[in-house]
């Protein structure tokens, strides 16, 4: 929750430019609400892609202050994060309603960007792969394998995000590991070999390349960095 509309335009003029001679990754950014429009308007035509921090599952009605995926479609999106870990924690969505969520973003043609990751304290008692187990079976009830393509998933770990600390690239690859094998046991191993699965917690400049250096680790899901276009553009630009 950074940024008025004016903000947001510019920083996404800066990134169109820092970006522009990219062309073998993908990228997406994901203001707010308020911003979506203009922004969309702002990287028309550049490959950049948008998309939102959040939507509701209904598709209208009287749920003062939610959004649907179609008015998400209107204002330019293609994507939408679901079950980040402030919605989880701060907000306290809930496993069932994230699901609900992801079913009918797909329905409604825009992608998920579908976060799982575990608490400190459940890190520091082994539950990690538990926590994040319960969360990606949960989270993806009733969604069918063809459905998959269109499918991220982001691994962020609630103790790594705006604290400063960050999982090494190795904590990080082996909780990426265990989801793709997770997810190949529901799904196969053709899903899960094609499946995104993105890392998120405290990327900056500094790690990116280490980060992105690990097998099972497809891409970066950026917080802090990211309101800065030169820290996010390097981010982007990362080296192997």
């Amino acid at each position: 929750m950074f940024l008025d509309v004016a903000e947001g335009k510019k920083l996404a003029d800066e990134i169109v430019q820092g970006a522009k001679d990219v062309n073998d990754r993908d990228v997406l950014i994901c203001p707010a609400f308020p911003l979506l429009t203009e922004v969309s308007r702002a990287v028309r035509g550049s490959g950049i892609h948008v998309g939102a921090q959040n939507m509701y599952y209904e598709q209208e009605g009287a749920f003062t202050g939610e959004v649907s995926a179609r008015m998400l479609k209107s204002a330019g999106c293609t994507h939408v994060i679901i079950g980040h870990s402030e919605r989880r924690h701060i907000f306290l969505e809930k496993t069932e309603l994230i699901n609900k969520k992801i079913v009918a973003a797909l329905g409604a043609g825009l992608k998920p960007v579908f976060c799982v990751g575990e608490l400190l304290e459940e890190r520091e008692t082994g539950k990690t792969e538990k926590v994040v187990r319960e969360q990606v079976e949960g989270g993806l009830k009733g969604v069918a394998e063809r459905e998959f393509e269109n499918i991220v998933i982001a691994y962020e770990p609630v103790w790594a995000i705006g604290t400063g600390k960050t999982a090494t690239p190795e904590d990080a690859d082996g909780v990426h590991s265990f989801i793709r094998t997770l997810i190949a046991d529901l799904y196969g191993e053709r899903v899960s070999e094609a499946l995104r699965i993105i890392y998120g917690g405290s990327v900056k400049p500094a790690n990116v390349d280490g980060l992105m250096a690990k097998q099972n680790i497809d891409g970066a899901l950026v917080g802090g960095a990211s309101l800065k276009s030169e820290s996010f553009t390097r981010i982007i630009k990362y080296e192997m």
